[in-house]
This record gives C-alpha cells, structure tokens and sequence, in this order.
C-alpha cells in the first residue's frame, strides 16, 4: 500500500465531513428560522392554514428544487419550532450571547429582527449539531423537554443513526438511565461521580433472539456475534478486547468472560455473565478477577479495573447488602432480552419523582 497519499486523503475526508456539517448546521437553522416566521404569522392571525397550503403550493411551482418545503413538512418546522423555543438548549444560548454583550461592550445580537421580530439564531446550540431527520425521530416519540434533550445529547454524543436513535428509544433508555442513577450502588467515592454515566442499572438485548432459558454460553456468543449493537447498547467508549480473557494466578488459570477498555474512565472492565438471579457469592469471583487485573495487567497511568455482574434479575436490596462492603469497583446489572414496557418504566419514573418531591 502506498502510505505517501496517507495525509492528503484525511485531509480530504476531514474537510468534506467540515463541509457536510456545516450544510446541516445552516438547514436546522432554516428550518427553525422558517417555522418561528410562520409561526409568527400564524399567532397574530395573519396567516391561517389556507395560507400555509398555498404557501406549500406556491414554492412546489416556482421552486421545485426546494424539497422538504410540502405541507406536511412547513408543519415539522413550526413544531420544531414550538418544542425548543422556550427550551432551555436555546436559552442558555441566548444568556450566554447576553452576557458577552455586557462583558465586551461590543453589540452581539442573539436574534435576528429583520423580518420585524425576534428569531433565535440556533447554529450555536447543540440543535444544530445532529440532523433534521434525528430531530423529526425525537419530536415525535418524546413528550418531555428532559427526555428530548436527553436523546439529542446522546445522539451528539454516541453519534446514534437514525435507526440506533430510534432503537434506543424504544429501549426506554432515557427511563433506564433516570432509574438506574437513582439507585446507584455503593460504591468508593472516588469511582461514584465517574461511572455513574458510563455504566447502566439494566441493559436491553432484544437484537440476539435468545430463547428461553438459555445457558451462559448462549448469552456470550450472541454478544460476541452481535458486537457491533452490544457495543452501541453499553456505549461507544467502550473497547472490546476479548472473550474468556486468560488470568493465571499461580499454577491456576481463570477466564473472565469479556473483557473491555473504556476510553473515558480508562480503565479494564471486566463483565461476568449470569443466566440467573443475582447471588451474593458471585462477587467474591469478579472482585477476584478484578484483584489480578490490576496486579498483573493494568497499566500504571491506568485506573482501577471496574467489573459488571451481568445477571437476569437482581434483587437490589440484596444487591446493596453484598456491595456494602466491597472495596472494588462494582456494579450489578440486569439484562433483558426483550424490549421493556415502556408505559411500566414511566409509571416508575413518574412515582420516583413524585416520592422525591415529597421528601422536600
């Protein structure tokens, strides 16, 4: 291979990916500039639906290039529009842009009056930074401001297709990730703050088809075949590095059963898998596996190896009984192999928040 041509091609494809990108961040933009105008004429009854139509029909004859500008897509506009306006994603732009203004003394104007009213200028917010397709997905499937910007941090993020996007939605992630954190094992401080984020109460395996029952042998090999959506569900910072990972302690040789890097925390990761119900007696193993990772494979700028007991069900309150007292980084998750009842885990969601505000 001729390695002479190697920089001038990433430099090609960095600047069209440059080019593509600013392309999308100009059309979210248009397209929230469009749906606060017409929005606009319609609050003050200038406009009504009949003008719309004709509006639709006058840029199909006279600009058929313009695609995306039909009715049906004039109305997505308007309701991106009126799903982030009083967001916060917009304010804390519109804050920031305030604030500069008194810190410089110079003009910096967060909206744009030309057309006789206020547009918020959106290229600067993280809006701007996945596509519109990305946006119709989340407006249409998620009913609150948390759980929407919820999912557009993550498609930023983990850089989710449109069909991953859509996936984890119907995995209830965002209620997976709320409930999880709120019961976040014991653990030491210093690991707490870090891998509350990184690591999930509960993870969906609804893509490898499991039957039931199936052996801990089943759930590793579907893992291993279905890597690339494993890797999506546990999240991109994660780096796979082996199955049946050999550790040799003495004359005796153990296996953990995958092993992976996670480039953020930068630290081994050690997962056990269990076709069962948490047992407390399964942590004295992984903290054993996570004892000789650190001693005899990790990296002195490395952190502490972190283990996952990846079980079918869990009782937490024996859960937090057993890892009341371990030293090591660990957590106890539970697996689904099919996609939750999302209407459940709201109702969950809904009485967490409700319990909490009745403790204040």
């Amino acid at each position: 291979m001729n390695n002479r041509f190697t920089d001038i091609i990433q430099i090609i494809t960095q600047s069209r990916a440059n080019a593509i990108k600013a392309v999308n961040t100009e059309l979210i933009n248009l397209y929230w500039t469009v749906g606060a105008y017409i929005k606009q004429k319609l609050s003050v009854a200038e406009w009504g639906d009949k003008t719309v139509d004709e509006l639709a029909d006058f840029i199909k004859k006279n600009n058929p290039d313009l695609k995306g500008f039909n009715r049906r897509g004039i109305y997505r506009m308007i309701q991106f529009y009126e799903t982030y306006a009083e967001s916060l994603i917009v304010s804390a732009v519109r804050t920031q842009l305030q604030h500069a203004d008194k810190q410089s003394n110079k003009v910096v104007t967060p909206v744009r009056t030309q057309f006789g009213f206020q547009i918020q200028d959106i290229r600067n917010t993280i809006l701007a930074q996945i596509s519109w397709t990305h946006h119709r997905t989340i407006f249409s499937r998620c009913k609150t401001e948390e759980e929407r910007e919820f999912y557009i941090r993550m498609s930023v993020k983990e850089n989710y297709s449109v069909r991953e996007l859509d996936r984890q939605i119907s995995a209830s992630l965002f209620e997976r990730t709320i409930l999880g954190n709120a019961k976040t094992p014991t653990l030491p401080k210093e690991f707490k703050a870090d891998i509350t984020n990184a690591f999930k109460d509960s993870y969906v395996f609804e893509f490898l088809n499991l039957p039931e029952p199936h052996s801990e042998n089943d759930l590793q090999k579907g893992l291993i075949r279905q890597m690339k959506k494993f890797i999506l569900e546990l999240g991109r910072d994660f780096i796979f590095m082996d199955e049946e990972y050999k550790l040799q302690v003495g004359n005796s040789d153990f296996y953990v059963d995958l092993l992976f890097y996670h480039r953020g925390l930068q630290c081994l990761v050690a997962f056990e898998l269990k076709t069962d119900k948490f047992k407390p007696e399964y942590l004295g193993q992984l903290n054993f596996y996570l004892e000789s990772l650190d001693r005899d494979v990790k990296k002195e700028n490395e952190n502490p190896s972190i283990g996952v007991l990846l079980c079918k069900d869990k009782d937490s309150e024996v859960v937090e009984y057993a890892l009341s007292r371990s030293l090591s980084p660990t957590m106890v998750s539970e697996y689904k192999t099919q996609l939750p009842n999302k209407k459940l885990l709201q109702q969950k969601l809904h009485e967490l928040f409700e319990s909490g505000n009745g403790e204040k």
